[in-house]
C-alpha cells in the first residue's frame, strides 16, 4: 500500500492509502459518523469514518483523538469537490502513534506573548504554516532569478572584525582572544567576490543590536545581497525592479492556497510591475517637511516617514541620492558631495523599506578618507581597501530583507512571524 502525502491525494482518487500525520481538528455527525481533519505538513484533509465501513475498534478509539495526536490512517481517497483539495479520506481503520495531552495552543484566541513562548508549537497552525510556506517559495525565487541570469552563490563569514552598518548596532564576541563581531551584512565580501566573478549573491543570517521593540525590527534576519561589478546605480534600480517583480509574480503563481488561507488581498501584489516608480531624497523631503510633525530635514526617514510616501500607492516606489551624513562610509558621492548615490525600496500599504542598495565608491583614496572619517580602524580595512588597488572599477548592489519580504507579500504586520523562531530584544527563546 501506498504511503500517500495530502498534498498528492488528488492522484490517489480510487485507491487506497496510508496517510501519517496529526489531528488538527475532530467532530461528530450523530452516532454513526465522524470526522478527523488530520494535517501532515503538506496540508489538510478531511477523513471521514462510517459504522459499517471504519472497522468497530477505530470508531471506538476515536473518542480518545485529541489535538495534534499524531495517528496513521487507512482509507480509500475520493473526489469531493466541497473538501479542501477536492477530496477527502473514507477511514478504514487508523491507529495512535502518540498522544497528545493538554496541547496549550487551542483554537481560541491567544496573546502574543503566549504565542511566542510557545512559537515551536505555534508553527503548527494554519496560517503560521502558510507564511513559512511562502517564506520558502520566495527563498526560492530569489535564488531562481539571479541563478537564472547569470549570478554566482557565494558565502560570506559572520564572524567578522569590520562594521558595515555603523558600530551601535554590533554583537561583540571573543575571537581567541581578538574581538570580533556578528556580521551586520556580507556586502564587504560581496564586493570582493563580484571583483573575482563579475556578478554575485551572498544570501544569509545578519545581526543588528538594535534595541527597537518596532514590529519592523529583529536582531536576527536573513538578507540577500547582490553585488555587480561595472553597475552604476541606475542599473541597480533597474534590476532590483525586475528581481522583485519576479519574486511577487511567482509567489502569485506558486501559493494562491497559502495566501487565500492568510486572507491576504492580492489586488495590489498584482500590480507589482517593472518599472517603479521613483523619486529623489529632496522630492521626499518637501513632501516630509509638509505632511509630517516629527521629520526634520535631512534626516533618514522612519516607519511613518515611509508610509505618509507611499500610502497612496499601490507599486514599491524607489527613493534615491540620499544626504551623505545618514549613510554608510561606502557610499559613492553625487556630483553634489553632500549627498550619495543610494536607493531604498518602499513597499507600499505600510510595510516601509524591503531593499536598499547603492553604488560603491571606488577610488581608494577617498574611501580611505570615508573609513578615517568614520572613526573606523584602517587596518580593519585593508584588504577592502585593496580591492580599489587592484583593478577597481564601478560597481553595484543591493540587500533585500527577506523577512520584510515575506510580510508585506503576505500582508502580515509584525515581522516575529516571518520567521521560524523570531529574536527580538525580549525573546531568546525558544
Amino acid at each position: 500500500m501506498d504511503w500517500a502525502y495530502i498534498s498528492e491525494l488528488k492522484n490517489y482518487v480510487g485507491k487506497e492509502v496510508l496517510i501519517k500525520g496529526w489531528v488538527y481538528n475532530t467532530r461528530a455527525s450523530g452516532k454513526n459518523i465522524k470526522f478527523i481533519i488530520a494535517r501532515d505538513g503538506s496540508g489538510l484533509v478531511q477523513c471521514v469514518l462510517v459504522k459499517g465501513e471504519t472497522c468497530e475498534d477505530c470508531l471506538n478509539l476515536f473518542e480518545e483523538l485529541t489535538q495534534e495526536t499524531s495517528i496513521e490512517l487507512v482509507g480509500l481517497v475520493k473526489a469531493e469537490a466541497r473538501a479542501v483539495g477536492g477530496v477527502e479520506l473514507n477511514v478504514k481503520s487508523f491507529k495512535i502513534i502518540s498522544k497528545s495531552v493538554d496541547y496549550p495552543i487551542s483554537p481560541k484566541e491567544h496573546g502574543a506573548e503566549f504565542l511566542m513562548e510557545n512559537r515551536h508549537l505555534w508553527l503548527r497552525s494554519k496560517k503560521q504554516h502558510a507564511i513559512m510556506r511562502i517564506r520558502a517559495r520566495i527563498m526560492k525565487a530569489m535564488r531562481d532569478y539571479l541563478d537564472s541570469n547569470g549570478f554566482i552563490s557565494m558565502e560570506s563569514p559572520i564572524l567578522t572584525p569590520n562594521s558595515c552598518e555603523g558600530t551601535s548596532t554590533l554583537f561583540k564576541c571573543d575571537y581567541f582572544g581578538e574581538p570580533a563581531f556578528l556580521s551586520q551584512s556580507g556586502q564587504l565580501y560581496a564586493e570582493a567576490c563580484a571583483m573575482a566573478h563579475g556578478k554575485i549573491y551572498t544570501f544569509g543570517p545578519t545581526f543588528r543590536a538594535e534595541k527597537s521593540k518596532t514590529r519592523r525590527h529583529l536582531t536576527e534576519f536573513w538578507m540577500l545581497e547582490p553585488e555587480m561589478a561595472f553597475y552604476d546605480l541606475e542599473m541597480n534600480m533597474c534590476l532590483i525592479e525586475k528581481f522583485v517583480e519576479y519574486v511577487v509574480q511567482t509567489v502569485l503563481k506558486d501559493c494562491k492556497e497559502e495566501l487565500i488561507t492568510l486572507e491576504r488581498d492580492i489586488s495590489k501584489l498584482e500590480k507589482v510591475k517593472a518599472p517603479f516608480l521613483r523619486m529623489s531624497y529632496k522630492e521626499a523631503e518637501e513632501i516630509l517637511l509638509k505632511q509630517s510633525e516629527d521629520f526634520i530635514k535631512g534626516d533618514d526617514f522612519g516607519a511613518g516617514h515611509e508610509t505618509i510616501l507611499t500610502e497612496k500607492l499601490e507599486t514599491p516606489l524607489f527613493v534615491y541620492n540620499f544626504p551623505a551624513a545618514i549613510k554608510s562610509f561606502y557610499y559613492k558621492k553625487c556630483d553634489d558631495p553632500t549627498y550619495v548615490k543610494g536607493c531604498d525600496l518602499l513597499a507600499p500599504e505600510g510595510f516601509g523599506e524591503i531593499v536598499g542598495g547603492s553604488e560603491r565608491e571606488a577610488d581608494y583614496d577617498t574611501l580611505l578618507k570615508n573609513i578615517t572619517e568614520s572613526g573606523f580602524n584602517v587596518a580593519d580595512y585593508q584588504w577592502y581597501l585593496d580591492l580599489r588597488k587592484y583593478g577597481s572599477v564601478p560597481h553595484s548592489g543591493f540587500g533585500i530583507g527577506l523577512e520584510r519580504t515575506v510580510a508585506w507579500i503576505c500582508g502580515v504586520h509584525h515581522i516575529r512571524e516571518t520567521i521560524p523562531f523570531p529574536r527580538t530584544i525580549n525573546h531568546l527563546r525558544p
